[in-house]
C-alpha cells in the first residue's frame, strides 16, 4: 500500500523525518523500506474504480479493519489518513457517535486516540490543501500520543 506512487512518497518521507522509516520512498515490495512503530491498514482493501469506494465495499471490508486492530495489542493511537479512514476507523472501533474528520482531529475510543490528517493524495498535495509540514505535524502528533521518543 502507498508504494511506488506520488501519495506514498508523500507519506514515506513523512515517516521518514520522524523516524518511523529507513527511507523516504518506496519503489516496491523488495526495496529495502521498513518501517518500525507503524502498522499501515486500509478501510477498503481493493482498488475500486475511479479509486471512489462505496459504502457497500466499506462495509464489506470493515471486518477485516476489526480483527486487525484487535490483533494490535500495543496500538494506542490511529492516524487515520483522509475522511474516509476516519469514518471506517471510527465504524470499525464502534464508536458511539462519530467526532467531524478534520486535519489534527482527536477522537478518544476506548483505549485508541484517533487523529486524522487529510489523505497524502496528489488532489491534496498538488492543491496545498496538504503541505508536508502538515503530514509532518500529524505524524509527529502521532508520535507524541503514543509516548515514543523524538527522532
Amino acid at each position: 500500500m502507498f508504494t511506488g506512487d506520488r501519495s506514498g512518497d508523500f507519506l514515506f518521507g513523512s515517516l521518514h523525518r520522524a523516524g518511523f522509516s529507513n527511507k523516504a520512498e518506496s519503489s516496491g515490495s523488495d526495496d529495502g523500506l521498513t518501517v518500525r512503530d507503524v502498522y499501515i491498514a486500509a478501510v477498503v482493501r481493493c482498488a475500486p474504480p475511479q479509486n471512489k469506494p462505496l459504502p457497500t465495499e466499506r462495509d464489506a471490508c470493515l471486518p477485516y479493519l476489526v480483527r486487525e486492530l484487535g490483533l494490535l495489542a500495543e496500538l494506542r493511537v490511529i492516524l487515520a489518513l483522509g475522511a474516509y479512514a476516519w469514518d471506517g476507523v471510527l465504524r470499525a472501533l464502534a464508536a458511539g457517535p462519530r467526532p467531524h474528520f478534520g486535519h489534527l482531529a482527536e477522537a478518544r475510543v476506548d483505549r485508541f486516540t484517533v487523529l486524522g490528517s487529510y489523505h497524502p493524495s496528489q488532489q491534496n498535495t498538488f492543491t496545498g490543501r496538504l503541505t508536508p509540514e502538515m503530514l509532518d505535524r500529524a505524524v509527529l502528533r502521532a508520535r507524541d500520543l503514543a509516548g515514543l521518543d523524538p527522532p
